[in-house]
């Protein structure tokens, strides 16, 4: 089990995130070839059924809309303006890592490029496992934006290329299983690349 050095998941910007999050930010942090890579990604899983959309903002990017769609993010008026959205919570889970939600209540639990900003991913990923049914996947997508101020050191400081195998290990610590590693999108000059992490809650 990898040990994090001191300082790994310390940030440049400690304020509490909901200051920094405070007025609504209604953009998309992909280009649109990564966003339709996310959104074909959550088919390829089967992503149909109960799912939590983590850290979410006012667009989900299912392009099949899920039975149900719970969002749990920051801003109040991003996640009321989320048409796909048919449960909306506000939560921040850098103070708080637990889920407001019963056991065993999502088929799937996804992550679309924020994964990035957690202080304690495996405390997370742990309550996700929590509220997942058995064989219930976790799905963590991203790429190589972010706010550098609110990113963790440790995120900062891995090459991008390492990053997917770090979200794998947050995986691993939290008691998933069969945990995948894609890349699903190259960058190029013009285009973001997209990597693609996902595990099975046992």
């Amino acid at each position: 089990m990898t040990v994090w050095p001191d300082g790994f998941f310390a940030r440049d910007d400690e304020r509490p995130d909901p200051e920094f999050y405070a007025s609504p930010r209604f953009v998309t942090h992909l280009d649109d070839r990564a966003l339709a890579a996310v959104g074909e990604l959550y088919d390829e899983l089967g992503l149909t059924g109960d799912v939590l959309d983590l850290m979410s903002s006012w667009v989900s990017h299912f392009r099949s809309t899920p039975a149900t769609l719970t969002v749990l993010g920051l801003n109040a008026e991003e996640l009321a303006a989320n048409p796909a959205a048919t449960a909306r919570t506000v939560r921040d889970l850098n103070a708080d890592p637990s889920l407001p939600f019963p056991d065993a209540a999502f088929d799937a639990a996804v992550n679309c490029v924020s994964v990035d900003y957690l202080v304690d991913p495996v405390a997370v990923l742990t309550d996700v496992r929590r509220v997942l049914r058995p064989g219930g996947l976790s799905v963590c997508t991203f790429s190589n934006r972010c706010f550098p101020s609110k990113a963790v050191r440790g995120w900062l400081s891995v090459p991008e290329q390492d990053r997917p195998q770090l979200v794998a290990e947050y995986h691993r610590q939290a008691g998933f299983t069969d945990v995948q590693v894609h890349q699903r999108l190259a960058a190029t000059w013009r285009h973001d690349p997209l990597w693609a992490v996902w595990a099975v809650s046992p």
